[in-house]
């Protein structure tokens, strides 16, 4: 069984969604294996702030972003780095007020964002996160 702080005991898909238990888990995931070719990995952070399993995506050796599941949904983790900045800020005014305020109370690091979105419903922040993703990739 499942447990996000049990090191020992690494998750599949499935018992993270299980974990999850909100159907835009394994809509997320069809979605980064369709647009990505990318499967989530699953790794255990001891950081202190995001402590426990989360699931990595990434395209070759190019990290996509990161999950951290919660009950009921989830967090996902995007950098926008110093190549991506001016096309995300560009697209910014046409993203949904969420993710406009996230982007602009997220502090800058090394020329890079550290974005966490939490997404609940298949709503704008999900449509959002989808265009800062192909940003992020490239596509």
């Amino acid at each position: 069984m499942f447990s996000r702080e049990n090191p020992a005991l690494s998750p599949t898909a499935e018992e993270m969604g299980n974990f999850i238990q909100n159907p835009l888990w394994e809509d997320f995931c069809g979605y980064m294996e369709r647009e990505y070719g990318s499967e989530p990995a699953f790794s255990f952070s001891k950081c202190g702030m995001e402590y426990g399993w989360n699931a990595k995506f990434k395209k070759g050796s190019r990290a996509l972003c990161t999950v951290y599941p919660r009950e009921g949904y989830f967090t996902v983790m995007l950098v926008i780095g110093r190549k991506e900045k001016p096309q995300a800020e560009e697209q910014l005014p046409t993203f949904c007020d969420d993710i406009q305020q996230l982007y602009h109370k997220t502090s800058e690091g090394n020329g890079q964002k550290w974005l966490m979105i939490d997404l609940e419903d298949r709503d704008r922040r999900y449509d959002d996160l989808k265009v800062l993703l192909k940003i992020r990739c490239k596509k």
